[in-house]
């Protein structure tokens, strides 16, 4: 799935082994609209670590935009990644 980009892992800290955030899954699959997101983020240059933190540390939004992809509202969070390309 990491392969495919519809999840991002990234070595947290030195000597840790490369993980997944818990927050990308919903059960055993990945929240609604994060595969999407991630080739959006990934066209426009960024590596699955820059994934990562755009997704928990971006402040354009009220609140981060994982939170926002976990409750269904993942339509400002694709405009706005989308609009990184330009």
């Amino acid at each position: 799935m990491v392969r495919e980009h519809q999840l991002a892992a990234a070595v947290p800290a030195e000597g840790r082994k490369q993980g997944i955030p818990a927050l990308f899954l919903d059960g055993e699959e990945p929240v609604k609209g994060l595969p999407g997101l991630l080739t959006t983020l990934h066209d426009n240059g960024f590596d699955d670590r820059e994934c990562i933190a755009w997704l928990f540390l971006d402040a354009d939004l009220p609140g981060r935009p994982i939170d926002a992809l976990r409750e269904n509202r993942g339509s400002e969070v694709k405009r706005r990644a989308q609009a990184l390309g330009f």
